[in-house]
C-alpha cells in the first residue's frame, strides 16, 4: 500500500508519502524540493496497520492530495546505489582535516537526505563491512597492532572501510597491501568505531529519534539479513613463525613493533 501523493496549488506545493511494511508504516512529508520530516508508527497487527495507513491515504484525498505522475521531479522515491555511497565517503576525506570532522561533515550530509537513503547507506556500508569478517585480515590486524580482540577487529574492519573503496577492496584481496596506509594516517590507533554508526547518528539528527528506533526500521525495510558466521581461523596466536609465514612483509615491519 505504498502511496507518493502530491498536493500542488496556488497555495500549496507540498508532497506525502507513505511506505508501508509488515506492522509499521513511514510517513515523509514537506515541501517539493526538500527531503521533509519523517514519521513512524508500528501496530499489534499487519490488519490494523494497513486499515490505519488507508484512512490516513484517503484524509489526504479528500485534503486534495493526488498521486504524483511518474514524470515529476523531486517526489520519487529515493534510492541510493552503492556507487554513491563510495562517491559520498570520498567527498567526505576532502570536508576535514581528520577523521573526526570528515566523519561530523558525512553525518550531517546524510541527514539531509530521505531515511530511505540513509538506510541504503547503511545497506551498503554493512555489505561491504561483512567481507572483511576474515580470518586473514584478523591475523593481519593482529600483526599490526600486537593483538586484537573481536571488538578491536570490528574497529579495524571499520577503519578499513572509512579509508575508500580502492584500498578496501586492496586489503580484502591481500591484506599486506594495507601498510602504505598505516604510515600515511598520522596515528598509532587504526580503529574507528564511530564510523559503524554513521547511519544512526543521521537519522538521530534528522528524525530526534534513537538509535533503537533506527535499528528497528533499520532490519525490517532494508532486506539485511546477514548472520555472522562462526570464525574458522587458519592461524594461531602463539604461532610466531606461522604468521610470518603467512604474512612477511608485515611481519618484517610489525611484528617486533606493533602498532597501538
Amino acid at each position: 500500500m505504498d502511496k507518493s501523493l502530491v498536493c500542488i496549488t496556488k497555495y500549496s506545493n507540498k508532497f506525502w508519502k507513505i511506505k508501508v511494511q509488515g506492522t509499521m508504516f513511514i510517513v515523509s512529508y514537506g515541501r517539493i524540493g526538500t527531503v521533509g520530516s519523517v514519521n513512524s508508527r508500528e501496530f499489534a497487527t499487519e490488519e490494523l496497520c494497513r486499515k490505519e495507513a488507508h484512512k490516513l491515504i484517503e484524509s489526504k484525498f479528500k485534503k486534495g492530495y493526488r498521486e504524483i505522475e511518474e514524470e515529476e521531479e523531486g517526489v520519487q522515491t529515493a534510492s541510493m546505489p552503492e556507487e554513491t555511497f563510495w562517491e559520498l565517503l570520498a567527498l567526505a576525506h576532502k570536508k576535514g582535516e581528520d577523521w573526526e570532522e570528515q566523519l561530523e561533515w558525512l553525518v550531517a550530509k546524510l541527514s539531509k537526505r530521505p531515511v530511505n537513503d540513509i538506510i541504503q547507506f547503511d545497506f551498503h556500508f554493512n555489505q561491504n563491512y561483512y567481507r572483511s569478517y576474515t580470518s586473514g585480515l584478523w591475523a593481519a590486524a593482529y600483526i599490526i597492532m600486537g593483538g586484537c580482540s573481536d571488538d578491536a577487529f570490528d574497529y579495524f574492519r571499520a577503519w578499513l572501510l572509512f579509508l575508500g573503496k580502492e584500498p578496501y577492496e586492496a586489503a580484502i584481496r591481500n591484506p599486506e597491501s594495507v601498510i602504505p596506509y598505516l604510515k600515511e594516517w598520522d596515528t598509532d590507533i587504526f580503529e574507528f568505531e564511530d564510523f559503524l554508526y554513521t547511519a544512526s547518528l543521521a537519522f538521530e539528527e534528522k528524525t530526534e529519534m534513537d538509535q533503537e528506533a533506527y535499528l528497528d526500521l533499520y532490519w525490517k525495510l532494508s532486506g539485511d539479513d546477514y548472520e555472522q558466521p562462526d570464525m574458522e581461523f587458519d592461524w594461531d596466536e602463539d604461532d610466531e613463525e606461522g604468521l610470518k609465514k603467512k604474512f612477511p612483509v608485515l611481519w618484517e615491519v610489525y611484528g617486533a613493533n606493533p602498532l597501538g
